[in-house]
């Protein structure tokens, strides 16, 4: 199978580089295409994959077409390759807020689509991906394109409109977990720790809370539960975040970033 990408922005790369972590295909069953051709020539070479010199040729030589552009240019990319593209390829959309009647409208009514939401953690194969499917995009077409992302992470299949909020839990979410992350890390500096140090701990704190919540297949409050003795340090601590307003102030973010989202998103 030949994927190729037209646009090698991070998020196209952090995906690049899960599949090529993972060995899902050879590096040169990987073709690659954007705007400034000093940028992909120099990707492709760099890690072994197959340059195209057009979004067209591009199209006609890959199985799989990512489109990976930002939104503004995404229906003028669509308007270029729609003769390349017929029923026998898959379009993958990784770009934000066009859906997957917009992007059948600018391609072809009886093309395979799938509509994603990656995250950057897909670089290291953590990756978590919201996908929903057209009617044409079944059986064996359907698997392989969602094989794409399950050797980068995890796949959750999701109504459209639940999109925006998968986006601001686990796109946006990699910022907030780190900055998370990154409160804990400066804590640690408050009390001693170098900067470093604690950084290490927090996160692989945070690395291991998560891998044992899952695990587990309980829930937070009962995994929280678990580490809060009565009268001890723990509850202490989570009294006072709450008192503090974390609840409120998470919520109140995700509330942001979904607003931004569906206020500047494209139908």
């Amino acid at each position: 199978m030949k994927i190729g990408f037209i646009g090698v922005g991070a998020m196209a790369q952090a995906i690049i580089q899960g599949l090529l972590n993972a060995k899902f295909v050879p590096a040169n069953d990987i073709l690659v295409h954007s705007a400034h051709k000093a940028h992909y020539e120099n990707y492709a070479a760099a890690y072994g994959l197959t340059a195209q010199e057009t979004n067209i040729a591009l199209t006609q030589n890959s199985d799989v077409v990512v489109l990976a552009v930002v939104p503004k240019v995404a229906a003028n990319v669509l308007r270029e390759i729609g003769d390349a593209l017929n029923p026998t390829k898959t379009l993958i959309s990784i770009v934000s807020g066009i859906s997957l009647n917009r992007l059948a409208e600018l391609t072809d009514y009886n093309l395979p689509i799938l509509r994603s939401l990656p995250n950057i953690n897909s670089e290291y194969g953590q990756g978590m991906t919201a996908v929903a499917a057209n009617e044409n995009l079944v059986d064996q077409r359907k698997q392989a394109a969602l094989a794409v992302f399950k050797a980068t992470g995890e796949v959750s299949e999701l109504p459209e409109d639940q999109f925006a909020v998968f986006s601001a839990i686990s796109g946006s979410a990699v910022a907030y977990v780190d900055f998370f992350i990154d409160c804990l890390s400066r804590a640690g500096v408050k009390y001693g720790f170098g900067k470093e140090t604690a950084t290490k701990i927090a996160a692989q704190t945070a690395l291991g809370s998560a891998q044992s919540l899952l695990a587990s297949k309980k829930t937070p409050a009962e995994m929280i539960d678990k580490v809060c003795s009565p009268g001890g340090d723990t509850i202490a601590g989570i009294l006072a975040m709450e008192q503090a307003g974390m609840l409120n102030s998470v919520v109140k973010g995700i509330d942001a970033t979904i607003e931004k989202s569906t206020g500047n998103s494209s139908k």
